[in-house]
């Protein structure tokens, strides 16, 4: 079906070249009133492909979006998301109806002319206050949703990680007993402290460095970012969230992580999404997939930069706890 989609483009961009070429009077033949009256039926079987494609990709390629939000905080932007899609699509819909069936209806005629108006205060009052109020409205919402997310003085008991960017892997630290992370400057680079960690720092001497990040469930989690070289930026698609890491800065933001990722794995989106991907792997002999939350770098920040990934784990805080455990602390490991 995609392969037919494909083709469908192509042979609306070589028609669209072909009626340029007319447009442009390459051809010496004036359009009579036979070819207006063609030319605007082409217009009426076009809405009708146009919207039959659009109905497709809003149907039949729905498999390819994002599941619910996996965080409390992203569910706001779900909303801001099916608000903005909302409206585009409805306007989408009329509006090319309107273009279409008005250049059918004023095709050229010789015993017709159509309407116009030189200028309308009233209309033009219309079409530029309604736009203005709809982005008012939705800028104002995404403010807040902004601030909602950014605003993380008030949390009790946050979880607090710091995720270390650098091309092209991903680092992740976590703030020991004292819940403080150590400093860190890429100054401390040395050996095995990867991640620039500042050992005479007494914060620092109970953080723990993983490849792996773990998430309970629940909990407010407030994640810093850093960036030893370039411009990355750390992107948590099915958490809503993404966050520039800057050379030289801290930048942060938090989230409340809302199911586990066997939770996640039972959503009938996430199901039929990962069906297809298996379906397509198996006919090409390759592993199968299973669904896993995933951190992943959304800047094009070099020649490996699609390969910079890192896997994310949503468990319930008892199997967290177990596994935070585990975890050798920064003094254990640089002696």
């Amino acid at each position: 079906m995609l392969a037919l989609f494909y083709i469908f483009i192509g042979v609306a961009i070589g028609v669209s070249f072909w009626q340029i070429t007319r447009i442009m009077n390459f051809r010496s033949v004036i359009a009579t009133d036979k070819d207006n009256d063609t030319q605007g039926k082409l217009f009426l079987v076009f809405t009708a492909f146009l919207y039959a494609m659009m109905i497709y990709c809003l149907i039949g390629m729905n498999v390819i979006m994002l599941p619910e939000s996996a965080s409390i905080e992203g569910e706001n932007d779900d909303i801001l998301f099916n608000i903005s899609f909302w409206l585009i699509g409805v306007v989408q819909f009329i509006m090319q109806f309107i273009i279409f069936y008005f250049s059918y209806k004023y095709r050229g005629r010789k015993n017709q002319k159509a309407k116009f108006y030189a200028d309308s205060h009233k209309l033009e009052l219309i079409w530029t206050v309604t736009p203005a109020i709809v982005l008012v409205v939705l800028i104002g919402y995404g403010l807040w949703q902004w601030n909602n997310v950014m605003d993380l003085s008030d949390e009790e008991d946050p979880l607090i990680i710091e995720v270390y960017s650098q091309q092209f892997r991903w680092d992740a630290r976590y703030a020991g007993a004292d819940n403080t992370l150590g400093l860190g400057n890429v100054n401390f680079i040395k050996g095995i402290n990867t991640m620039g960690v500042d050992m005479s720092d007494k914060a620092s001497q109970d953080d723990k460095q993983v490849t792996e990040i773990h998430l309970p469930v629940g909990r407010k989690v407030i994640f810093k970012f850093r960036s030893q070289d370039v411009l990355h930026s750390a992107y948590m698609p099915h958490f809503r969230a993404q966050m520039n890491c800057v050379p030289g800065m801290v930048t942060q933001f938090g989230f409340t992580p809302k199911y586990t990722t066997e939770q996640m794995r039972q959503n009938s989106e996430v199901i039929a999404k990962t069906e297809g991907i298996n379906k397509i792997r198996s006919e090409k002999g390759e592993e199968l997939y299973e669904f896993d939350y995933i951190l992943l770098c959304n800047k094009i920040c070099g020649a490996s930069h699609y390969n910079m990934q890192m896997k994310i784990v949503v468990e319930e805080e008892e199997a967290f706890n177990k596994w935070l455990s585990e975890q050798p602390t920064l003094a254990e490991v640089i002696k």
